[in-house]
């Protein structure tokens, strides 16, 4: 919308109006495909809320340029009089990639947001919460400080960290919407005390990712033994990771030595169920892996590569593969570690 002429980017609350009119029925289908859409999802997580299944769902932390957020809304966010973003999000180089993650979405006017009581993030919070029984934050590490690039810059390399009202936010959301609040905070990436203090402070689980506890030979925090609390949820990797099996089969001989004596594997084909039955035996609240490792499916299958523009989210399964004795072992280390 950038590209728009100046009418259509900033229009006025009379053409508004006149949009209105002149886009009444392409307007309406659209409205009509969500109503469709929300119906059906509606009954779909009714059934499974009826089976004694929650809906853990995910959003990012930031909405995209050329989205109806952005454009609706351009005071919230950080951007020049004729709409461009001054600054743009992203990661600095870390174990995903060594010139960061250059996502370009524009960042928040924080100090509008907390004039305005939130009431934009409360909006959206309480929307997906409709809709989920357990939201899952992408990039919690961004409600504390978020890495800042120069709009314009090729990657993230030459950006900074700036500050942002996390406490104010998740107080202001608090308070709207009750004290105890079914959210997940993805904090993986670099992360401070304050953001620790965050997550702590709203009660938010964090993340434990077990691929990310074998790649060396430390004692890092990532390892079951290590965890000091319940209030986590353990994954054998993400939707970022590769699959469990085209990670075991790259790692270092002495990491997959270890990954090995602490998982009791004695067969590398069935691996990945070991890697889940470790998850499911720690004590983290939640154990989360994806059906890829439930079929130890090999690199083929891997979800999503960061930083990679294209290529991703195309992975399937045969409905074949869901075999009865699969089913039969997640049950049976399910109640052995009594996540029932």
């Amino acid at each position: 919308w950038l590209d728009w002429p100046d009418m259509y980017r900033s229009p006025s609350p009379e053409y508004k109006e006149e949009l209105k009119q002149l886009l009444q029925k392409e307007a309406g289908y659209y409205k009509f495909l969500q109503f469709i859409f929300f119906t059906e999802w509606g009954r779909l997580k009714a059934y499974a809320n009826e089976k004694g299944i929650q809906i853990i769902g995910d959003i990012p932390i930031f909405v995209s340029m050329d989205s109806a957020d952005v454009w609706a809304n351009k005071e919230l966010f950080h951007l020049d009089e004729k709409g461009y973003p001054l600054s743009v999000a992203g990661v600095p180089p870390d174990y995903f990639s060594a010139t960061g993650q250059l996502w370009g979405n524009p960042l928040y006017a924080w100090d509008a947001h907390k004039n305005s009581d939130f009431s934009w993030w409360i909006s959206r919070i309480r929307t997906q919460l409709k809709n989920l029984d357990i939201l899952r934050i992408d990039h919690f590490r961004g409600f504390d400080a978020c890495w800042s690039i120069p709009y314009g810059e090729p990657t993230a390399v030459n950006g900074h960290w700036a500050k942002v009202l996390g406490w104010d936010l998740f107080g202001a959301i608090s308070q709207a919407l009750g004290d105890d609040l079914p959210i997940i905070a993805e904090d993986l990436g670099i992360i401070t005390d304050e953001v620790n203090a965050l997550r702590e402070h709203f009660g938010f689980p964090g993340m434990k990712v077990l691929q990310f506890a074998f790649d060396s030979l430390d004692e890092g925090s990532y390892l079951p033994h290590r965890y000091t609390s319940p209030v986590c949820v353990c994954y054998t990797g993400t939707h970022d990771n590769d699959t469990t099996r085209s990670w075991y089969q790259t790692l270092r001989p002495e990491c997959r030595d270890k990954v090995r004596r602490y998982t009791h594997c004695s067969n590398d084909a069935h691996f990945p169920l070991d890697l889940i039955g470790t998850a499911l035996a720690s004590v983290a609240a939640y154990a989360i892996f994806p059906l890829q490792d439930v079929l130890c499916v090999g690199a083929e299958g891997r979800m999503n590569t960061p930083g990679i523009g294209t290529g991703n989210w195309s992975w399937r399964y045969q409905q074949s593969a869901l075999k009865s004795e699969l089913a039969d072992e997640l049950r049976g280390m399910t109640i052995l570690y009594g996540r029932y």
